[in-house]
């Protein structure tokens, strides 16, 4: 397994993937969304994998501005305006190879052996 793990050192569910990982004793790499973010391949392959744009946003972020803009640009400059703007997709982003999941879902990372 390669585990990705994406988020922020402040986000409470971000921890609970790292130490469920840890806990288990399985490998994963850290990426602070907000000092590195994730490349636009990271991000076209995470949106394939867990089912589209709409299930990587947070709707409840801080960053209002960003989210409401989102919601009235153009369809095609959405993905360009959200890879600007990581701090409003939901964290942890936990990705392994070609699956991937947005929020904390051991359920499904039980699955990835």
């Amino acid at each position: 397994m390669n585990i990705q793990i994406f988020g922020t050192t402040k986000c409470f569910e971000t921890k609970k993937a790292q130490r469920y990982f840890k806990e288990r004793g399985i490998k994963c790499q850290f990426i602070d969304m907000k000092e590195k973010g994730m490349s636009k391949g990271e991000y076209n392959s995470i949106k394939q994998a867990v089912g589209g744009r709409s299930h990587m946003i947070d709707e409840k972020c801080k960053d209002k501005d960003a989210l409401a803009l989102l919601q009235y640009i153009a369809e095609e400059d959405k993905d360009e305006k959200l890879l600007d703007n990581q701090q409003i997709l939901r964290t942890p982003i936990v990705r392994n190879g070609k699956s991937a999941t947005v929020g904390y879902q051991p359920e499904v990372w039980k699955t990835w052996q």
